[in-house]
């Protein structure tokens, strides 16, 4: 039986991600893990691609807008509280902010590690 695990967000660990923005990684099963990113207002991400893995990310406060390519398949989407999005495995994708940006991402499977993101051309 997995231990379950409590933590509070002020005690998780705040690491830069491969994109630029600041994370705080949060907790991780063998399915999954979840992060909190941060991206301070009028700053765009560096654009990446996952070599491996699924996230879902929840916006939890702030405004901006994400852009994701998958082949030819290209859009941008407003990013607001409330919003939930996916980036499937093999998606180029950046995001940027108007306010400071805040949400709640879940990888699936768990984070591997900084290899796992690949620097792209962005959009912005």
């Amino acid at each position: 039986m997995t231990p379950f695990e409590t933590l509070r967000i002020d005690k998780s660990r705040k690491v830069e991600a491969p994109d630029g923005s600041d994370v705080h990684v949060l907790l991780a099963l063998k399915g999954g893990s979840m992060a909190r990113f941060h991206l301070p207002a009028g700053k765009a991400s560096k654009a990446v691609v996952h070599r491996t893995v699924d996230e879902i990310w929840y916006v939890m406060s702030g405004r901006g807008e994400m852009w994701r390519r998958q082949g030819e398949r290209e859009e941008v989407v407003a990013l607001e509280p409330g919003v939930c999005v996916t980036v499937p495995v093999g998606t180029k994708f950046q995001f940027r902010s108007s306010e400071p940006l805040s949400a709640v991402a879940v990888t699936m499977p768990p984070w591997p590690g900084a290899h796992e993101a690949e620097l792209v051309p962005g959009k912005w």
